[in-house]
């Protein structure tokens, strides 16, 4: 059955459109931070120095991917149209190319190694926690988290999802606060099942074990909220345990301390007595 030509062009043109509308809606909410957007088909927007080498070594491996896969596409485009059985009714019986072996190991064996060095590059930057100006202690629970702030009054409270604030499922009624431009190391461990701690802008994730404890840094050099979930399935309610952080300046930061020593002080030594009985 054949279709007309100005049917195909219609859907050629169609399709262009939908693509040119999907690319600019793509440009648009690289602008969007802290949190997933409809349609989105990239990685969130970067917001720590950590997140914007993940994103650039993803960008590099999606170029090498993307090579190899054209390479080999055109290897089986010219091996379909010159050796077929039309072509070549007396096929070859060419046994060994030694050029050929010796290309096809060492080719691979340069691109791992190129792969490599930016990746254990990026894996020291991730797991080498420099000297902190703040720390937090993040407790997973099921299903919601408990933070403390042992630096500064050695308060805790606990984030529960909040079903009357937007985005949807992923607003708490009570968030991690910290100063902008500086290295928050976070101290992990979970008081029942495993949870993970993950905050995709931040380019932070690591599990939340009870019995250990776990350690990640990032240091947020943008303001604003940022929202991150657990990522480790723990049980029926685990879609429902969001993480939001908001980041302030200095001045705000000092604020909102002042404020929550005297709203969480009903209890101020539970927090380290549930991480130190977790963590033992």
């Amino acid at each position: 059955m054949k279709m007309s030509r100005g049917r195909i062009s219609h859907r050629i043109l169609g399709f262009a459109a939908a693509v040119a509308t999907l690319t600019a809606a793509g440009t648009a909410r690289a602008d969007v931070m802290g949190q997933p957007s409809p349609w989105e088909h990239r990685l969130q927007a970067a917001a720590t120095p950590v997140m914007e080498h993940i994103t650039s070594f993803h960008n590099l491996l999606l170029w090498i991917i993307s090579g190899i896969v054209l390479f080999v596409l055109a290897l089986l485009i010219i091996v379909v149209v010159k050796f077929n059985a039309r072509n070549n009714p007396v096929p070859s019986k060419t046994t060994h190319n030694t050029l050929i072996e010796v290309a096809w190991t060492i080719i691979p064996v340069l691109i791992l190694v190129g792969i490599a060095v930016p990746s254990f590059r990026l894996l020291f930057q991730e797991l080498d926690i420099p000297k902190a100006d703040l720390t937090i202690k993040a407790t997973g629970k099921q299903w919601y988290w408990s933070y403390a702030y042992p630096d500064n009054g050695k308060f805790e409270f606990d984030s529960l999802l909040a079903t009357d604030k937007q985005p949807r499922l992923l607003a708490v009624d009570n968030e991690i606060v910290v100063p902008v431009n500086k290295v928050i190391r976070v101290q992990v461990t979970g008081a029942d099942v495993i949870h993970s701690f993950a905050v995709p802008s931040f380019g932070i994730k690591i599990d939340a074990v009870p019995g250990r404890l776990n350690e990640t840094w990032f240091k947020a050099t943008h303001t604003g909220m940022f929202y991150g979930q657990c990522s480790e399935l723990c049980g029926k309610d685990h879609a429902y345990m969001p993480i939001a952080v908001r980041v302030v300046s200095d001045d705000e930061f000092a604020t909102w301390v002042e404020g929550a020593k005297k709203k969480f002080a009903s209890n101020p030594d539970r927090s380290f007595a549930s991480v130190g009985a977790a963590a033992q």
